[in-house]
């Protein structure tokens, strides 16, 4: 059980992130609580017993740490101990005994935001103690690049955009969502490149600690990459897709995701965490056919669905008919990008040379994206 008595965001001195207080006698609750702590990847500070009531206004004193943590976690059995502690946000009072009524009153005297009852509100304040240690902030613009048919270029302009977002000084994450795709890597040239790939993540459940994601993953050309393995695993659990998906958004910065054309459970949970989509279409009747298929599909999930279109053009189309056509805002042409061939063969990916159209088309993207979304912090 939980309840919440106010809805303030917990408090953070100076903006520094650092692990919650725990403040118990109760050994058995100290236990759960320390477990939780690391489920949710975090470091607490322990208070196994409450200080002195003169050292509590003192900032260098023993209290000093109260009104500094993220997140404060009361044991039940000390809450009368703290009553005279200073009031401030993001304490939670912990208990067992679901049928204790008094709880809510002990709750209201030190101040807590919420009441949390164990075993049932652990999923609750894990994610609660995670929030705190990884620093929620504004999450990642996440772009969804898909193809309107076979062949489009939605992965040379997924890599593309990613490189890019990695060159302009953003935290840049690049997801490959497409198992039947030949991997992401092998077109940045890295499969051969140490870290985790997206079997590793299948049996995931719940929460996934962003920081440890991030570390785990391949880097390459200054972005992180999950891309498939050469094995013969192609299918990851929608759950385990979400949790992924949410832990990489929690880091901010710009997320670029690859999808395939099919939309699966596990495609259906990325696109309902895109903020955009990018339909790539070959300015081609049948490719605009084919497209209008992919985004009566995908629009269904994905309110906010663009155009790139690519030539050549067939005769009579260019890229605003072409959007016009589909029924969606053009974002613009992506432009041919000479000797990306040869680029890819000497492991120089997708919009790797910055004075390039391919890469200045990217850059203005992310410009007005990130203008229109507030978003992008590196």
């Amino acid at each position: 059980m939980t309840g919440t008595i106010t809805h303030d965001p917990p408090y953070a001195a100076g903006g520094r992130q650092s692990g919650p207080l725990i403040v118990t006698e109760d050994t058995e609750l100290l236990d759960d609580l320390l477990r939780l702590c690391a489920a949710a990847g975090a470091t607490p500070e322990v208070h196994h017993s409450v200080p002195a009531t003169s050292a509590i206004p003192s900032a260098s004193g023993p209290w000093g740490s109260w009104e500094a943590a993220p997140l404060v976690l009361v044991g039940d059995d000390a809450a009368r101990r703290v009553r005279g502690a200073v009031r401030r946000r993001g304490v939670v009072l912990v208990g067992r005994d679901q049928d204790d009524s008094g709880v809510w009153q002990r709750a209201v005297e030190i101040g807590a935001d919420h009441v949390l009852m164990l075993p049932d509100g652990e999923q609750w304040l894990v994610d609660r103690i995670a929030d705190v240690a990884e620093g929620v902030g504004r999450p990642a613009l996440t772009v969804g690049v898909i193809g309107g048919r076979g062949g489009a270029g939605a992965s040379t302009l997924a890599c593309a955009l990613a490189v890019t977002s990695a060159r302009e000084g953003l935290r840049s994450l690049l997801v490959d969502a497409d198992p039947l795709g030949g991997g992401l890597d092998v077109l940045l040239g890295g499969e051969t490149a140490e870290g985790l790939r997206w079997p590793a993540f299948a049996a995931s459940r719940g929460r996934v600690g962003g920081g440890a994601l991030e570390e785990s993953l391949p880097e390459l050309h200054s972005l992180r990459v999950l891309s498939w393995d050469r094995g013969d695993c192609v299918t990851v659990p929608p759950q385990a897709v979400r949790a992924v998906l949410a832990a990489a958004r929690r880091r901010g910065g710009t997320v670029v995701v690859d999808l395939p054309r099919r939309i699966d459970d596990g495609v259906a949970e990325v696109l309902a965490q895109l903020d955009v989509g990018l339909l790539v279409v070959p300015a081609e009747l049948r490719a605009v056919a084919a497209a209008g298929r992919v985004a009566a599909t995908v629009g269904m999930v994905l309110p906010d669905l663009r155009v790139a279109v690519r030539g050549p053009y067939d005769s009579g189309l260019d890229d605003r008919e072409v959007a016009g056509l589909l029924g969606l805002p053009l974002v613009g042409e992506v432009p041919v990008e000479p000797g990306l061939l040869r680029a890819t063969d000497s492991r120089r990916p997708p919009g790797a040379s910055a004075r390039g159209p391919l890469a200045r088309f990217c850059r203005e993207f992310w410009e007005r994206a990130l203008v229109e979304t507030g978003g992008g912090t590196a």
